[in-house]
């Protein structure tokens, strides 16, 4: 459902259908997670080959656009609220924006074919939704290092999250306090398993559960349009991206106080560790269960993993040479590269499979595991996951970068 704001600002649209198709498109892309850098290069092209004049500036909570020549400028400003990542109705978008491009649609069929996509129902329902919030948590735990206990506790607390995450959407009063009420429950219910079923690591139990939440692809983002000089866009997402990690903290602060109530835990024998082909699983389970929550089309996904294991692997490999926050480097850059091939032969925008690839990448877990060391007062070991954090996210942005410069895409998105 559209927003009310929303839907007054697509009610009168300025007059002349190239305009109106225009800006409906603009906040289509918008609400689906489109970087600002991508959104108006996007909407520059449109325009130009719609015969206007026109100028955009976007932020992650408005879109301003003028037609019109410099002396005579008629701008309109689209109120808007950052969305979730949609990548099957980013992908009919950009298919619909070609279509209108070459002339195969006009600008009148095209809003409407815009207003179609948005009230077409979301392919993937909610159970489906919370197995793969389960299951891709129970994934992270594997892929942190965890045993069987850290995967089971991750995998209950996200289940309960996502519940939580459903009840809320339709409240924007009580959906703003999602973060330090999930951070929470998971902190807790983490403390409390170790507590009663044995020793297990809190802390990757904890994070692994509130994977989904951590905004590491907000961080990320954020750094790339700052380095695509978006300056007011990229500070914007990155103090949004700040709020998220500090109410996380505060949420398992006040969860980890269970531990002062709480008997220890008792004494058992370490769990044996995990093969090596448990961590194969997991990465795939992993990045299928993005494919889910990012919304992708099934005949997506397998490319999804596919692209997704080479950037693990290579953010892995490349961490043997160049240290651990240089080695997302590696991995973004055989990202970027391959999407943007795959996108080139397939012609599909590049966004699916760099999304979910940079999920795999990005460094929300050790924004996280920084702010946990500030609130125990251990400032150095904070201050240096958090530098080591920066650097994860500047890499990643950088070898994106380099990889379109190398493998250019035909598309924008």
């Amino acid at each position: 459902m559209i927003p009310p704001e929303e839907h007054a600002s697509l009610s009168e649209p300025p007059p002349g259908p190239a305009v109106a198709f225009t800006l409906r498109l603009g906040q289509a892309l918008h609400r689906y997670g489109t970087p600002a850098h991508r959104l108006e290069e996007q909407m520059r092209q449109v325009s130009e080959r719609l015969g206007l004049e026109a100028r955009f500036f976007s932020t992650p909570t408005s879109i301003f656009a003028s037609f019109g020549p410099p002396e005579a400028l008629r701008t309109s400003l689209i109120r808007t609220e950052p969305g979730a990542m949609d990548l099957e109705r980013l992908t009919l978008l950009d298919a619909l924006a070609l279509e209108v491009i070459q002339g195969k649609l006009t600008p009148e069929a095209g809003a409407a074919r815009v207003e179609a996509i948005l009230a077409a129902p979301t392919r993937y329902g909610p159970l489906i939704t919370l197995l793969c919030w389960t299951v891709g948590a129970a994934a992270a735990a594997r892929l942190f290092g965890g045993g069987p206990r850290e995967m089971g506790v991750a995998a209950l607390s996200s289940l309960l999250i996502g519940v939580l995450e459903q009840l809320t959407r339709a409240r924007p009063t009580t959906a703003r306090v999602l973060e330090p009420v999930a951070a929470l429950l998971a902190s807790a219910l983490a403390v409390t398993a170790a507590s009663i079923i044995g020793p297990l690591s809190v802390q990757v139990a904890t994070l692994s559960g509130l994977i989904v939440l951590l905004p590491g692809l907000g961080l990320t983002v954020a750094l790339n349009e700052l380095a695509t000089r978006n300056l007011i866009s990229g500070s914007s997402r990155l103090i949004g991206a700040a709020m998220v990690f500090l109410q996380l903290a505060f949420g398992v602060a006040l969860g980890g106080k269970l531990a002062e109530l709480l008997p220890p835990a008792l004494p058992l024998p370490a769990p044996e560790p995990l093969p090596l082909w448990t961590a194969l699983v997991a990465l795939a389970v992993a990045a299928l269960a993005v494919t889910v929550l990012f919304r992708a089309r099934p005949q997506d996904a397998v490319w999804i993993i596919l692209l997704g294991g080479l950037a693990f692997g290579g953010a892995r490999f490349g961490a043997q040479g160049l240290g651990p926050e240089l080695g997302a480097f590696v991995g973004a850059l055989l990202l970027g590269m391959a999407s943007n091939a795959l996108a080139r032969l397939r012609n599909r925008p590049s966004v699916v499979t760099i999304v979910p690839g940079m999920m795999l990448l990005v460094p929300g877990s050790l924004g996280f595991r920084s702010l946990e060391s500030l609130l125990a007062r251990d400032v150095l070991a904070g201050v240096g996951t958090a530098f080591s954090m920066v650097m994860v996210a500047v890499a990643i942005a950088a070898g994106l970068l380099i990889a379109n410069a190398l493998v250019p895409s035909r598309r924008v998105l």
